[in-house]
């Protein structure tokens, strides 16, 4: 799919941490500012409980679910947009990303130094939010200048992108993200034509002690009341817990140590459940003896396009795909089954594919 999430923060609040424990990569992390100098590119595998339902029935010689990347992107600092620190390589690295993944800081630790000497998880994301900002309104204000004079001239198409140009500028100077800006359609076109930094969607981390995860504490009470009005999804994890799940060797030794925690689940998995959707995405499978595969498309995605993220020669040869609903699979346990049971659905070129769709494709090339 090539679409990847950035995890940002400022220096210290964990970031480093919860990209090892989501990818097992083990990134730099260090208790001091700037550990990530050059950004980290991970690959996730997306836990999905469909996947071992279809290997149970299937018993095939392999299962290879579907990955998300994800980038580390160095801390930073203030002054970031007007390049201090890092600060230029951080907002570059942002804005090749597809969503983020915003972690702050809600737990107290005397042995590991926050840049700003104290826990404040909204301060800190206000200052992140700031240089993103900033940086995007020097963004605007640069294609605004570019079409001012042809718009002057009567141009159409110059006229509209100043006049859309000059409405976001007042919403960015409003300290509001680019990504709650209200505008036409032909104006969100204006908007997508930028690359904004604050028009990417976001997924905030709340990184707390171990005593926090489920009911959180007063840092986390505060940070959910700071974006309440910006409809983000806000999860709670201790970045310190997933490390040493993510050491452990064996399934059973994980599942041993989740329940010891009085966990359900490793909180890197609603961080990678929530990344995914974050980045509008769905998986479809293909069920077979040899493989039961998960394939990654994005939402709205047709069946021939979905096709050829198997291969290119399946989308150009498409000739119709067969389609059993994940639900049906499993009731009846086969494709067989599905399909004495009339289950088994014949989609052309416009059948949109649907998250949970067991597929397999005719083509010819």
């Amino acid at each position: 799919m090539g679409l990847k999430c950035g995890i940002v923060g400022l220096p210290n609040v964990g970031k480093s941490t919860l990209f090892n424990a989501l990818t097992s990569a083990k990134a730099l992390a260090a208790n001091y500012p700037f550990a990530t100098k050059d950004p980290n590119l991970g690959v996730i595998t997306v836990p999905d409980t469909r996947l071992d339902k279809l290997e149970e029935l299937v018993n095939p010689q392999k299962v290879i679910p579907t990955t998300v990347d994800i980038v580390d992107i160095a801390g930073l600092i203030k002054g970031a947009s007007k390049g201090e620190g890092l600060g230029n390589q951080f907002l570059g690295n942002i804005r090749e990303t597809d969503a983020i993944l915003h972690v702050v800081r809600c737990f107290e630790d005397d042995n590991v130094v926050h840049v700003d000497g104290d826990v404040d998880p909204v301060r800190d994301k206000m200052i992140i939010d700031t240089e993103l900002i900033l940086k995007d309104i020097e963004t605007v204000e640069k294609r605004v200048e570019k079409f001012r004079r042809t718009a002057k001239s009567g141009d159409k198409e110059a006229k509209r992108i100043v006049e859309v140009g000059e409405a976001l500028l007042a919403h960015l100077e409003s300290e509001n993200p680019a990504r709650s800006f209200d505008t036409s359609e032909e104006g969100e076109e204006v908007v997508q034509e930028l690359m904004l930094l604050t028009s990417k969607p976001i997924l905030y981390v709340c990184n707390v002690d171990i005593d926090s995860i489920e009911e959180g504490n007063e840092h986390t009470k505060a940070f959910r009341a700071a974006v309440a009005d910006e409809n983000a999804e806000v999860i709670l994890i201790s970045a310190s817990i997933e490390a040493d799940i993510a050491e452990l060797e064996t399934k059973e030794e994980r599942a041993e140590f989740i329940e010891e925690m009085g966990l359900t689940e490793p909180g890197v998995n609603k961080v990678i459940r929530a990344s995914y959707e974050l980045l509008d995405l769905v998986t479809y499978f293909t069920a077979g003896e040899k493989e039961v595969r998960a394939w990654t498309i994005t939402r709205g995605t047709k069946a021939p396009g979905a096709a050829g993220v198997i291969h290119t020669d399946f989308e150009k040869g498409f000739i119709r795909a067969e389609v059993i609903h994940y639900e049906d699979f499993v009731t009846y346990g086969s494709e067989s089954g599905a399909r004495d049971n009339g289950k088994l659905n014949v989609e052309g070129k416009e059948y949109v594919v649907q998250d949970g769709d067991v597929m397999h494709f005719r083509f010819n090339v």
